[in-house]
Parts: C-alpha cells; sequence; structure tokens
C-alpha cells in the first residue's frame, strides 16, 4: 500500500516507495502494546514472590498487576504477538483487530478496568478464532485445524476469565492455546522430514486429551489436572520423537540454534506434564507447572522462533550469531534456580525469578543488538560496493 505523497521528483528514473506510514504505525503500536503487556506480567509476577518492582509506595496498580499477571502475559503479551503474526499472514486488515484488542485488553486490565479488559479479551479471542477459520478455509491441513481448536481454547479460557471464574479452571484453556499452537507448527514442520503414517494420528490423540483435562479442570480438578499432565507429557514425548529438532540440532548457524531452544522447551515441557499431574495430587508442586510450562517451554519457543519471526511481521533483520546462545542459557539457569534450588528456599525462589525477567530482557536487548548489527554490517557493504 503506498500512499499518495505528491509528484515524484522529474528525476527520469524510477523511485522507490518507502512503507506506508500507516502500515509503520500500526506495527509500532502492536509493539508498544506488546511489550507494555510483556513488562506489566514481568512486574506482577515478581510483585507475586516479594520482589518489589517497582516500589509499592509508588505504584498503586500493583496489586492489580498480581491479580492480572498471568492475563497479561499469556492473552497481552503472547496472544498479541501471535495476532500480528496471523494477520500478517492472512493478509487481510480486519485480522488486525486481534492484536489490537488483546493489545488494549491488557491495558485495561494493568489499569485496574477489569470487567472491560477481560471482556476485550474474549473479544480478541472470537476475532482469533475467525482468523484461523479463514486459514482452514484457504488451507485444509492437519496443522490448520489444530490451528482453528487452539484459537477455540483461547475463546473458552477468555470467556471463563471475563466471567469470574478462578484460574484452576481458566489456566488449562489459556496454556492449551498456546500449546495447541506450536504443536500445529511444529506438526507442520514435520512434513518436511519422513515421518510414520500414525504420527499425525498421535498427535490429535495427545490434543484431544489435552482438551479434555481443561474441560475436566474446572468441574473435577483432581481427575482434569491429571489428565492435562499425562497430555502435557504424552505431547513432549512426542515433539521429542517426531520433531525435525533432534535431526537439525547437528546442523550449524540459526538451524542448530532453533533446535537447541527447541529440544529445552520439550524437556521443560516434560517436567511441566509431571508437575501439574502431581500438583492435582495435592502437592507442592504448582508453581514448577505453570513456569516450566510458561516460561520454560513457550518463552524457549519464542527465543526459537523469534530470529525468524521478526523479520517477517516486523520487517528488523537480525544478524545472528553464538550470542543467541546467552539469554537463552539464562532462561534455563533461572528456572533451574526458580524451580529446583527454590523449591528449598524462598529467596532462592524470588532470585530465580528475578533472573526469569533478566533472561527475558536480556533476550530483546540480544535482539536489539543484532538489528542493529546486521544494519551496521550491511551499511559497511554498501559503502564498500558505493566506492
Amino acid at each position: 500500500m503506498v500512499g499518495a505523497a505528491g509528484p515524484a521528483p522529474r528525476t527520469g528514473r524510477p523511485t522507490k516507495t518507502s512503507p506506508a506510514r500507516g502500515q509503520v504505525l500500526a506495527r509500532a503500536l502492536f509493539g508498544a502494546l506488546a511489550g507494555v503487556s510483556l513488562v506489566g506480567g514481568i512486574a506482577g509476577g515478581l510483585w507475586r514472590l516479594g520482589v518489589a518492582v517497582p516500589d509499592p509506595l509508588s505504584f498503586a496498580a500493583a496489586g492489580q498487576l498480581l491479580l492480572v499477571h498471568a492475563a497479561l502475559m499469556i492473552c497481552g503479551f503472547l496472544g498479541t504477538a501471535i495476532g500480528i503474526e496471523r494477520a500478517v499472514a492472512v493478509k487481510h486488515r480486519w485480522a488486525l483487530a486481534v492484536p489490537l484488542a488483546s493489545g488494549a485488553s491488557a491495558l485495561c486490565l494493568a489499569f485496574g478496568q477489569q470487567a472491560a479488559g477481560a471482556w476485550l479479551g474474549v473479544a480478541a479471542a472470537v476475532f482469533f478464532l475467525a482468523v484461523n477459520a479463514l486459514v482452514v478455509w484457504r488451507q485444509r491441513a492437519a496443522h490448520t485445524l489444530l490451528l482453528a481448536v487452539g484459537a477455540a481454547a483461547w475463546v473458552a479460557g477468555n470467556l471463563l476469565f471475563a466471567l469470574g471464574r478462578d484460574g484452576g479452571a481458566v489456566f488449562p484453556w489459556w496454556f492449551a492455546f498456546l500449546v495447541m499452537t506450536i504443536a500445529a507448527e511444529r506438526l507442520e514442520m514435520t512434513r518436511l522430514m519422513r515421518r510414520r503414517p500414525a504420527a499425525s494420528l498421535t498427535l490429535h490423540a495427545v490434543m484431544a486429551l489435552l482438551l479434555a483435562g481443561a474441560a475436566c479442570s474446572g468441574l473435577a480438578p483432581r481427575a482434569g489436572g491429571l489428565v492435562y499432565g499425562a497430555a502435557l507429557a504424552l505431547l513432549a514425548v512426542w515433539l521429542a520423537v517426531f520433531d525435525i529438532a533432534r535431526r537439525t540440532v547437528f546442523t550449524h548457524g540459526i538451524s542448530r540454534y532453533m533446535a537447541v531452544c527447541l529440544l529445552g522447551g520439550y524437556a521443560w515441557l516434560g517436567i511441566a506434564g509431571a508437575a501439574w499431574a502431581a500438583a492435582a495430587l495435592g502437592g507442592p508442586t504448582r508453581d514448577i507447572a505453570l513456569h516450566a510450562l510458561g516460561l520454560g517451554f513457550v518463552i524457549s519457543m519464542v527465543m526459537g522462533h523469534a530470529p525468524v519471526v521478526l523479520p517477517a511481521i516486523a520487517r528488523i533483520k537480525l544478524r545472528f550469531g553464538t550470542f543467541f546462545y546467552l539469554p537463552l542459557a539464562t532462561l534455563h539457569l533461572s528456572l533451574f534456580v526458580r524451580l529446583v534450588l527454590g523449591s528449598f528456599s524462598d529467596p532462592l525462589r524470588a532470585a530465580g525469578a528475578s533472573l526469569n525477567a533478566a533472561a527475558i530482557a536480556f533476550f530483546a536487548v540480544t535482539v536489539a543488538g543484532a538489528a542493529v548489527a546486521w544494519r551496521i554490517q550491511h551499511g559497511a557493504e554498501g559503502a564498500r560496493k558505493a566506492r
């Protein structure tokens, strides 16, 4: 899309059009909404563990962030990011209603307007379901159907949240949305390698088990939690066996980096499944279940896919290097401190949570540095060619 900018200069040569100002502003707006959601979610999570970020006397909304920490991270940050990615893929302006609604929802939640924020979240999820229905209509395949079911899980979770249900009923649906979205993308990638005919059928059976566990969790928490945890553990096994990452980990460069991110995430997914089932039986493993899944699995996936996804959706080119492994290592170390050592010491648990936040911030700085490095490198190459 090119805006009307007046007559072109009369140089006799074709001119290059820059991206439309509206597109640039839209990307900046959605990026800002996702960033605010992430910062608010991290602050709320730290506050839960007694880490004063920011000081309670200077931030009256800290108590509200405590209540909506998960909503900000899952629906605000990740929902907005996934919504942007899907809107770019379908190439329809109305699809931008998803990140706009989810980002606005996060702002309302962060500033204490919980009812408005919750129902805006429902609207975002419904629009997202419509976007995925369009994807299925364009390409009817196993992975697109799974994406649509994951979108429906987000609708269910947001609706329960808007109706005032507790985390025991809401979290399984929210995580089902993320887990099924990731599983669908990995299922699509397995088409690049020879797989057994039963692989797709097995994955759909595991996803059906996950949905059954989510549906039961609000009515029968013990049974639902056991089924849900088992589904997560089985998915970890499926991914370890069938995903292409087990082969690309022996390659080089960005392919190997992505494989390391994925395989590490699958390990945390298995831990999350065991901890989720243990929590359903009354064990003190709820924090392990939620954060092994939300940080160990999901954020590992984000770190792995960001060098590929960001150039596609944000028009940001990155210079990849081994320095990308540093925030990834920090994330895994922080989870070990929080979830393993922290189970014996509250101060270590809080320290691990602070390291979780530092790892995410470190990754953001790494991405920004990679973008600057690419510009410097290619600017220097352009200058050499011009001589």
